[in-house]
């Protein structure tokens, strides 16, 4: 049996990781998941056939060390579970588990966390050391895409196991026979998400529009940008939206999806728009071109991707290419195999 670490909890209702073990369940090798109880206003004994355990820490942020920590105690003093671990903020745990413990560990270290723009020094160093940690102490080592498993091996002289996300959860009906003319994006409005590269791009094309959904007026950084570029009549910038059937009616209306990521690994929002059947336009790294086989279309400034909306006319291949590594790579029913099969070897 499995206990799962590192996320909020289930029922999914915050990101990535959350969705993996919503997607994974039922199962009959999950046991136990630690949720915050902050998250939830009902506590539930039990989710599709698994236990729940809540605590009274944020699963993100600073608090995520001592909540990790904390279920990995748990885990080994009141259950015989092996371990699936989704990030690597208590992996400072792993080693004592693993000291008391012959049971098996499996960590998904996520992407590189410790390159992301928002960290200072203190903290992208704790996160590197604790990806140091987890891939020495962990039985097996997850990566979500290709590009982090080789970082692994360079950095760690170890094999991961590639297994990203599936996506066919985000489809909820039929695709229109038609679309609209318009383009989508959807993320977290952080700089390394590009977000004003995008924005750039579309202020100097005022006969295509934009959709952007993100959290605008969660940081400074997001409201300057919504001041700056919501004066442009073809840019349409949308507060957040979590429910999957009201994603789903701006998704499958979209004519075009635009990706900014620049870090993270495989990123669930990329997966997701490949199966809605349109062209996607990606931001140039090595993480988005390892995710779609590298055949979107990459832009790497506003002026290249300016370039881009005004010249590409190949826009129903790539859309195909997009449909295809989707339903051979990104469904869950691929997912889960993939990790039930980690824990039977």
């Amino acid at each position: 049996m499995i206990s799962v670490i590192g996320t909020v909890g289930v029922p999914a209702c915050y990101g990535g990781f959350e969705s993996l073990v919503e997607n994974l369940l039922p199962s009959k090798k999950i046991d136990l998941i630690y949720c915050t109880r902050k998250a939830y206003e009902n506590e539930l004994n039990e989710y599709k056939g698994s236990r729940l355990k809540y605590w009274s820490l944020d699963a993100n942020g600073v608090q995520s060390i001592p909540y990790d920590v904390i279920s990995v105690i748990h885990s080994l003093l009141f259950t015989k579970n092996d371990l699936l671990v989704l990030g690597v903020s208590g992996a400072i745990a792993i080693p004592f588990f693993k000291l008391f413990s012959k049971r098996k560990v499996v960590t998904n270290i996520d992407g590189l966390e410790w390159k992301r723009a928002k960290w200072g020094k203190a903290a992208k160093w704790f996160l590197k050391f604790s990806e140091k940690i987890a891939v020495k102490f962990s039985d097996k080592v997850i990566a979500d895409n290709a590009a982090i498993a080789e970082h692994v091996l360079t950095a760690y002289n170890k094999q991961a196991e590639v297994i990203a996300y599936g996506g066919d959860h985000a489809v909820k009906g039929n695709l229109p026979a038609e679309k609209e003319s318009f383009s989508l994006a959807l993320c977290r409005i952080e700089p390394e998400n590009n977000v004003k590269m995008i924005l750039e791009a579309y202020a100097q094309v005022p006969n295509q529009s934009l959709k952007f959904i993100g959290n605008w007026n969660n940081s400074e950084f997001g409201k300057e940008l919504k001041n700056r570029f919501g004066v442009f009549n073809n840019i349409e910038l949308i507060d957040p939206i979590y429910d999957l059937d009201q994603l789903f009616k701006l998704r499958s209306k979209a004519a075009r999806y635009i990706h900014g990521h620049s870090a993270g690994g495989t990123n669930p929002s990329l997966v997701e728009m490949m199966f809605f059947d349109l062209p996607i336009y990606c931001f140039d790294c090595n993480y988005n071109r390892a995710s779609t086989q590298d055949k979107a279309m990459y832009f790497s400034s506003s002026e290249h991707l300016l370039q881009l909306l005004n010249t590409t006319n190949d826009d129903l291949t790539i859309a195909q290419q997009m449909l295809e590594i989707a339903k051979r790579r990104y469904t869950w029913s691929i997912v889960k195999q993939q990790y039930e099969n980690l824990f039977n070897d």
